[in-house]
C-alpha cells in the first residue's frame, strides 16, 4: 500500500515537472489566421478563430479602435471591431483588401503576405470613413545556423556589473556585460572585442545574438578565443530606470580620444581585475563593434588608438553631420593609412534627414577606404536603420574580421 502511494506521488511530481517544462501552446499568428481563412472554415472554426484573434489583438484595443497590426515575417494581419463593411487602404489610396467578418459582434480581419523591405501608412475604412490608421514596417531576415544554439557547442558565460565611477564621463552610470568563452583558461591571454549598446546585442534572445555567434564561431575556429565586453551608453544619475541613455550621443558621436580613453583606463582594467582575465596586447587581437552612433564610435576608437584596436565592425554608421562625423570620409583621404581593418554594412532604406543621408555617408566612407587601400569590406543590403539588417550577417562579418588571428 505504501509503495503504491509512493509511486503515485512520484508520478504526480514527475507529471508536474514535465508540464512545467512543456512549452506553452503557441498563440495564433498571422500565418495561422491566413491558413485558416484560406480553408473555407465552417461556423465552428470561425468561432474558434474569433476567440483567438480577439486575444491576439486585445478586446479592449479592438473596442477602443486603437491602431495596430500583427506581423509574422512579411505576413500582416489587421483587425477591427465594427458592424459596417471594412477594408484596409494604403496611405496612397491603394486598397490592400476587404476585411473578413468573423462573428456577429463586428470583429473583422484581413491578412496579407506582402513584399519585404517596405514601410507604408495605412487606414482601416468602414463604409468609406477612416476608423483606424497606422504604419506597417516590413523588414524580415532569416538567420543562419551560426546564429542559433547548436548541440555540442560549448557556451560561454555572461557576467554583468554596473559602472558609476567614470572620470572621463562623470555623473554617468551604465551596465556592462562580459562574455567569457568556455574555452578560456585562467591565466591565458585572450582576444578582445568591445561592443557599444552592449546589453541588447549580447542577449542570446535578442536580434543580434552575439554571444551565440561567438560560441559557434569560436567552436569552429573561425574566430579565436575572444572575450566580449558589451558596454551600455551612460545614463545620467538623475535619469529613471528605462529612460534612454542621455549621454549616448556625447560618448558615441563625438570625434576625439575620450571614448577610447574611457575604455582603456576604466572599463577594460575593471574587467581584467573583476573576472581575472587577461587580454592579448597585440592590437591585431583587439576589435570593437557598434551600430548607428555606436558604429561611428567604434571607428573613432580605432582611428584614435590604432595601437590598440585593429578591427572595426560598424553597421548603419552615423557618418553624418552630428558632432562632426561627416568629416571622416575626407580625413581618411588626407591622413596616412592606419593599420585597421574595417567592416561596414548599410542599407538603401537607411535614414535620410536634416543631419544627412546615411547610405550616401557610408558610400563615401566606402569610397575613401578604397581610395586609401584599406583592408575593408562593405556589405550593402535593403535594411532600414537599426540592427535587424546586421544580425543575420554577423557570423560572416566576424569570420571575415578575425580570419587571420589564431
Amino acid at each position: 500500500m505504501f509503495v503504491r502511494l509512493l509511486q503515485s506521488l512520484l508520478c504526480l511530481s514527475l507529471c508536474s515537472i514535465l508540464q512545467a517544462q512543456a512549452p506553452a501552446q503557441p498563440a495564433i499568428t498571422p500565418g495561422m489566421i491566413q491558413k485558416t481563412l484560406a480553408g473555407a472554415p465552417d461556423a465552428a472554426t470561425l468561432g474558434q478563430l474569433h476567440e483567438k484573434v480577439t486575444r491576439l489583438f486585445g478586446k479592449q484595443n479592438l473596442l477602443k479602435g486603437k491602431p495596430g497590426t500583427k506581423i509574422e515575417g512579411t505576413t500582416v494581419a489587421w483587425a477591427i471591431m465594427d458592424m459596417g463593411a471594412a477594408r484596409v487602404v494604403r496611405g496612397n489610396d491603394t486598397v490592400i483588401g476587404e476585411m473578413v467578418r468573423l462573428g456577429d459582434d463586428g470583429l473583422q480581419v484581413l491578412v496579407k503576405t506582402m513584399a519585404n523591405f517596405q514601410e507604408f501608412n495605412y487606414r482601416i475604412e468602414v463604409d468609406g470613413m477612416a476608423r483606424v490608421a497606422g504604419m506597417v514596417h516590413l523588414e524580415h531576415y532569416e538567420y543562419t545556423a551560426d546564429s542559433e544554439k547548436q548541440p555540442g557547442v560549448p557556451e560561454g558565460r555572461l557576467e554583468t556589473f554596473e559602472w558609476n565611477k567614470s572620470k572621463v564621463f562623470p555623473d554617468t552610470h551604465r551596465g556592462v556585460t562580459v562574455y567569457i568563452p568556455q574555452q578560456y583558461k585562467a591565466g591565458d591571454e585572450a582576444c578582445l572585442m568591445v561592443w557599444q549598446d552592449g546589453t541588447r546585442h549580447v542577449d542570446p534572445k535578442g536580434s543580434m545574438r552575439a554571444s551565440t555567434v561567438f560560441d559557434n564561431l569560436i567552436h569552429q575556429k573561425k574566430m579565436p578565443v575572444t572575450i566580449g565586453v558589451f558596454v551600455d551608453p551612460g545614463r545620467k544619475s538623475s535619469q529613471k530606470p528605462g529612460e534612454k541613455a542621455a549621454n549616448r550621443s556625447a560618448e558615441y558621436d563625438g570625434l576625439g580620444p575620450a571614448y577610447s580613453q574611457f575604455l582603456l583606463t576604466e572599463i577594460l582594467p575593471e574587467v581584467e581585475k573583476k573576472y581575472e582575465v587577461k587580454f592579448r596586447q597585440d592590437p591585431e587581437a583587439w576589435g570593437i563593434a557598434g551600430g548607428s552612433s555606436g558604429g561611428i564610435c567604434a571607428f573613432t576608437a580605432a582611428w584614435e588608438r590604432p595601437d590598440k584596436f585593429h578591427k572595426v565592425l560598424s553597421w548603419v554608421g552615423t557618418f553624418v553631420d552630428i558632432r562632426g562625423g561627416n568629416a571622416y570620409p575626407y580625413l581618411l583621404r588626407v591622413t596616412e593609412r592606419k593599420p585597421i581593418r574595417v567592416y561596414l554594412l548599410d542599407g538603401v532604406n537607411d535614414l535620410d534627414n536634416k543631419f544627412g543621408n546615411w547610405p550616401l555617408a557610408n558610400r563615401m566612407m566606402e569610397a575613401s577606404l578604397k581610395y586609401m587601400n584599406y583592408d575593408y569590406r562593405m556589405d550593402w543590403t535593403e535594411c532600414f536603420h537599426g540592427s535587424r539588417g546586421m544580425a543575420p550577417h554577423l557570423p560572416e562579418a566576424l569570420a571575415w574580421l578575425w580570419r587571420d588571428v589564431k
